[in-house]
């Protein structure tokens, strides 16, 4: 067992392979350590959230050591959970290409497939994609040189050891197979997720004369579930018949709902998401006296404007906070004043605020008193991109109802997240933190050394921080793609297997050139981590706009 620090409260613990894993996640899900808040399962390794402030690093390494020696040497969830059973229509792209790598027929394959009983190991790189192991050797085929820029949702595909069915259109490289009707993911489910660590998976082949919508998701949630997802009804953009409520009469760029995320469900593969400034999203909801959490508007370089709408008695009161953008209120009377930010501003029906281009950073955040009413999918209104989870992209015409929240200028419990958010360096009010770039500055983000720095060359570890790197027009809610003229050398080409990955590690791909893991980062990622930015410029990194440049300083 290798303990590798991430960041200040997650460490990836490395293991010898999937069955230890497996085997350590099922102790600590029977014996939990106090002060451990997540687990993260993956090939070789398990990815450990926990509270600083409860448990440090190394009362963990001690923790985890104790559970090590006392654990049994098999895992019991190998094929301990419930059997489903998956339709699938073998009928995918690369069949022929699995049969012409295994040495097999293509009968052969179907019916191997078919005869293997598969395991749900771990969930990531998108909700409800599940990990499935345990299938015949003889399929163990590697992915694809190229991936594909589209995988249809519901492909059942072949990559290295392992078998998954895709919940949705993404990018992938594994080798498709065959397909299926059955929703890998669906909002109205309790859980969302048809596929969860532990359960064991048998594949049913669909015959020629055989519809293919052989299977529909429960249509009752459990008491107590979450809200059902109204995303794909566009409730968000139905007007109330009654009370205040702001349409959106200009925006250039779709705004998004984001709050503080949704933390805590990495074993559906669901990521946390949430307000690329954290800090940002806290100060307007301050601002109009709400908790920090609620739901606001993410606007990406301003040029927006929203108007009050209601009857005479109906008043809102907003404010703007994050990148520097001109405010201009312009009342129903006509007369035009500008404001400033993070200023509480009343608006009656008629009125409206405008927020002209940034002049610094990029994402601006427009708090409502009371909070905007969206539907809530896992406890967050957040919009994750990555994953197309939440509210649809707020355009020109959308109408957006005023939830009535208590507002309240103290803090409620915001949870781990939340509070680091406001108390662990990165709510700007408590660190001091260098004003907001403007396109062609340079930004300094403190780093620590990642969980695989040893992989890279010293070379390379020395070029991290000594040159430059562009944040090219590429970059998103995802990840800040950057540029140097320098590549990042690592001091041999082995694949790395997926593992968990958090908010601002720093991904290297095979061509050198680094990714800054963003708010909508994929959960595990398979590229290796030579660096994390520091808890307290995670914000300031979701405000660096394509044409700055960024130094990294190690700490």
């Amino acid at each position: 067992m290798r303990i590798l620090p991430v960041d200040r409260s997650t460490v990836l613990v490395e293991l010898a392979g999937l069955d230890e894993v497996l085997a350590l996640q099922a102790s600590l899900t029977s014996a939990p350590i106090e002060g451990v808040t997540e687990l993260l399962p993956a090939a070789r390794t398990l990815m450990l959230r926990f509270d600083p402030l409860r448990l440090t690093r190394e009362q963990l390494k001690g923790a985890l050591a104790d559970t090590q020696a006392r654990r049994e040497t098999v895992t019991p969830t190998r094929a301990s959970g419930p059997l489903v059973e998956i339709p699938l229509r073998y009928d995918g792209e690369d069949l022929a290409e699995v049969a012409r790598l295994a040495g097999l027929t293509v009968e052969e394959v179907i019916r191997r497939h078919q005869a293997s009983e598969f395991t749900v190991a771990f969930c990531g790189f998108a909700p409800g994609f599940a990990y499935l192991v345990g299938g015949d050797p003889a399929l163990q085929v590697p992915r694809r040189a190229t991936p594909r820029p589209q995988v249809p949702a519901g492909a059942v595909a072949l990559g290295g050891a392992y078998c998954g069915v895709y919940p949705q259109a993404t990018p992938g490289g594994w080798q498709l197979i065959g397909r299926t009707s059955m929703a890998m993911w669906d909002p109205d489910r309790d859980p969302p997720a048809r596929l969860t660590p532990g359960m064991r998976v048998r594949f049913r082949a669909i015959g020629a004369g055989e519809p293919e919508a052989v299977s529909a998701p429960e249509a009752a949630s459990a008491p107590g579930a979450a809200e059902p997802s109204r995303e794909r009804r566009g409730a968000i953009q139905g007007a109330p018949p009654v009370g205040p409520r702001i349409e959106v009469t200009a925006v250039m760029l779709p705004a998004l709902v984001q709050d503080l995320g949704r933390p805590g469900h990495a074993h559906l593969g669901v990521a946390p998401s949430g307000a690329a400034d954290r800090a940002a999203l806290i100060a307007a909801n301050r601002a109009v006296g709400n908790p920090p959490g609620l739901a606001c508007l993410e606007i990406t370089l301003g040029s927006a404007a929203f108007h009050c709408r209601g009857d005479t008695r109906d008043a809102i009161v907003v404010a703007v906070a994050g990148a520097a953008v001109p405010l201009t209120v312009q009342r129903a009377s006509g007369e035009v004043f500008e404001c400033a930010p993070e200023q509480p501003i009343t608006l009656g029906p008629g009125d409206g605020v405008k927020l002209g281009y940034p002049t610094r950073g990029l994402r601006s955040y427009l708090a409502v008193r009371g909070g905007i009413e969206a539907p809530r999918l896992l406890g967050s209104a957040s919009r994750d991109t990555l994953a197309a989870l939440g509210p649809a992209p707020i355009t020109k015409g959308v109408m957006l109802a005023v939830a009535r929240a208590q507002a309240s200028g103290a803090d409620p419990d915001l949870g781990e997240d939340a509070a680091a958010a406001v108390g662990g360096g990165s709510d700007r009010s408590r660190c001091v933190v260098p004003p907001l770039p403007a396109s062609g500055d340079t930004v300094v983000l403190d780093v620590v050394a990642g969980p695989r720095a040893d992989l890279f060359t010293d070379a390379a570890l020395a070029t991290l921080c000594d040159q430059v790197w562009q944040v090219t027009p590429q970059s998103s809610r995802v990840g800040l793609r950057l540029r140097g003229l320098q590549p990042l050398m690592r001091r041999d080409a082995t694949e790395l297997p997926s593992e968990g990955v958090v908010r601002g590690a720093l991904q290297v791909p095979h061509d050198g050139q680094p990714v800054l893991l963003l708010a909508d980062h994929p959960l595990t990622g398979g590229y290796p981590v030579i660096a994390v930015v520091a808890e307290h410029h995670r914000d300031l990194a979701g405000q660096i706009p394509p044409g700055a440049k960024v130094r990294f300083r190690a700490t």
